[in-house]
């Protein structure tokens, strides 16, 4: 027994010695960045971990200086094109795969899903000349177009759907409920935690792109806020702290969307991974 307590004791230790050094690993580079962003410019290369001083100057600049309003603009509408796209796609896709019987629909999926393997860097080059060939380029369709629909969404709801009891099925069926408002009625508010979770997976996503932007925007207007934060580098290199300030704007969008829904992303995620 002696020795069991041991054993679990120093599981427990060793457990809590990984979580500290992940969580150390994380959560420095976030430190560094807030100290640098509110440090004044003439002290950030003083004692730079230290929080020594306080100003909000560099977020003023930063905003004003770096256009960042217009790019959090562009990047909040692209952002959600993407994920209303996406939520519907994957959802009519997923109910296709989990609910109708079609010949091939096993051999189609699996190719569906191959196309996850496929990194976008090996379709950048295309995309781009098809953009620039539809006269899409520096435009809202353009930065969104590409990404209407998503493999990882699809595979999501479908895995979803395959919960949803069969009951359910034959009793919308018997009321004559077709398959739209079968999905809308019935199966929708049953995968609703998955289908937040693909919203903001989709939202997320959208909201941090950095090469797609950089290749089909060439005027500064059409920036998003990860591609303008490019242009504040290099317009404030007497000014380290300035891109600091800048990645912190950026990325409260993104801090206040985990902080509401993070339950709802795991809840959604770990469901859909298991069921099916």
């Amino acid at each position: 027994m002696a020795a069991e307590h041991r054993i679990t004791g120093a599981r427990l230790v060793g457990r809590y010695t990984l979580l500290g050094i992940v969580a150390f690993l994380t959560l420095f580079p976030i430190y560094t960045t807030l100290v640098a962003a509110f440090k004044p410019g003439d002290k950030v290369l003083v004692n730079p971990l230290v929080p020594d001083s306080f100003t909000l100057e560099p977020i003023m600049n930063a905003w004003s200086d770096g256009n960042l309003g217009r790019y959090l603009f562009n990047s909040f509408v692209v952002a959600m094109i993407v994920t209303i796209a996406q939520v519907a796609t994957s959802l009519l896709s997923g109910y296709a795969f989990a609910m109708l019987d079609f010949p091939g629909r096993t051999v189609l999926f699996v190719a569906f899903l191959a196309t996850l393997l496929v990194p976008i860097e090996a379709t950048l080059v295309v995309n781009r000349r098809t953009v620039d060939g539809l006269d899409w380029l520096n435009t809202y369709q353009g930065l969104a177009v590409p990404f209407l629909a998503t493999a990882f969404g699809t595979f999501l709801v479908r895995q979803a759907l395959m919960a949803v009891p069969g009951e359910l099925r034959d009793a919308a069926r018997i009321d004559g409920a077709g398959h739209l408002a079968f999905l809308r009625y019935v199966a929708l508010p049953v995968i609703v935690p998955t289908v937040g979770a693909l919203a903001l997976f989709s939202f997320l996503s959208s909201w941090n792109q950095y090469l797609w932007p950089n290749l089909i925007t060439t005027e500064e207007s059409m920036n998003t806020v990860q591609s303008g934060l490019t242009l504040l580098r290099r317009s404030s290199i007497d000014e380290p702290n300035a891109l600091m300030a800048g990645t912190v704007i950026a990325a409260v969008p993104i801090f206040v969307a985990l902080l509401l829904f993070q339950r709802s992303l795991v809840r959604g995620l770990t469901s859909g991974a298991v069921k099916g």
